[in-house]
């Protein structure tokens, strides 16, 4: 028969240990960590994480967020490297090795084949006592703390410190790097974050024969064939140089008839246009014109270059079917 626990009460005990271990944590960051960003700045090869158990689930966590962040890196499986993947470590990487005994015996099995190879050992464990951190060139350590396990077995306070000391690198690294948001989106194409961060206008705006032109001049019934054939819910009105002179939507259309306005087909557009529309650049991203659209409530964009010169027009159809959110 199961215990009755407040689960509520069990969740912040849980929370307050870890935090507790995470403050643990702050008081052991020192030379060593400016050591160890200096080594991993100059790597010249990848850096190597590598881990046992629950401390090699953090390590993959690890590399790829440094991976994500400008930091070339992989995780690699001790116990399958004592089996040939040692291989994937050559002259000029850096090893990161993780466990919080220090003492792990499928890491400690490679030790001398990473001392011949020269690569730079930075371990992370509890203290400095096991062989692991006795044998690294930085040893990094998380302090001792109690785990969060009411049974004090299972790895989670150790973990969470590790991960969060794992990201205190990343991070140093990437602002040491300059790295920019342009950056982290050549790393991250696919999905809703990079299209946030790779896709601009330019990459989304109907151009050439797709986009709605008519002169001032041009009358009203060439001017709604011009937005029906188009199909942008508009038409640009420009001059012989193709200089932005004004608009014409279907919801200018709409809002003449509900206002009951004479409407006459033979009327120049230049007489109903809305001049001075709002505008983009094609160097825009394509999040910040979605974003626009909301804030002004419209459906289009009208894409100018410098001079004013209409090069294309995008939608909100456009941005949604793209996937920016």
């Amino acid at each position: 028969m199961s215990q009755v626990i407040n689960f509520q009460k069990s969740a912040l005990e849980t929370l307050r240990i870890e935090q507790q271990a995470i403050e643990v944590l702050a008081t052991q960051i020192d030379e060593r960590f400016d050591r160890a960003c200096e080594i991993l700045l100059q790597c010249k090869g990848r850096v190597v994480i590598t881990g046992m158990g629950k401390s090699g689930h953090i390590g993959r966590k690890m590399a790829a967020t440094f991976a994500s962040t400008g930091t070339p890196s992989f995780f690699m499986h001790p116990g399958e490297a004592g089996h040939g993947d040692l291989g994937m470590l050559v002259r000029g990487d850096v090893l990161i090795a993780i466990s919080n005994s220090g003492k792990s015996d499928e890491i400690m099995m490679l030790m001398p084949l990473i001392k011949h190879l020269e690569v730079p050992l930075i371990t992370i464990s509890r203290d400095d006592k096991g062989p692991m951190p006795q044998n690294a060139d930085i040893p990094l350590t998380l302090g001792l703390a109690d785990e969060a396990c009411p049974l004090g077995l299972a790895p989670t306070s150790s973990t969470t410190a590790t991960l969060v000391l794992g990201d205190t690198l990343a991070v140093a690294l990437l602002e040491a790097r300059g790295f920019t948001a342009d950056d982290f989106a050549r790393s991250h194409p696919a999905g809703a974050l990079g299209k946030r961060l790779l896709l601009h206008v330019r990459h989304l705006m109907h151009t050439g024969a797709e986009l709605p032109k008519v002169h001032p001049d041009t009358l009203m019934n060439k001017v709604l064939y011009e937005i029906s054939d188009k199909r942008l819910g508009l038409t640009t009105v420009v001059d012989d140089q193709d200089t932005l002179l004004g608009i014409f939507t279907d919801g200018d259309l709409r809002r003449m008839i509900d206002r009951q306005q004479g409407f006459d087909v033979n009327a120049a557009v230049s007489a109903v246009m809305t001049e001075n529309p709002m505008t983009i650049s094609q160097e825009a991203r394509a999040v910040e014109a979605l974003e626009k659209m909301h804030e002004k409530k419209i459906n289009q964009f009208v894409v100018v270059d410098d001079a004013k010169k209409v090069i294309g027009v995008i939608s909100m159809h456009d941005l949604i079917e793209a996937g920016v959110n």
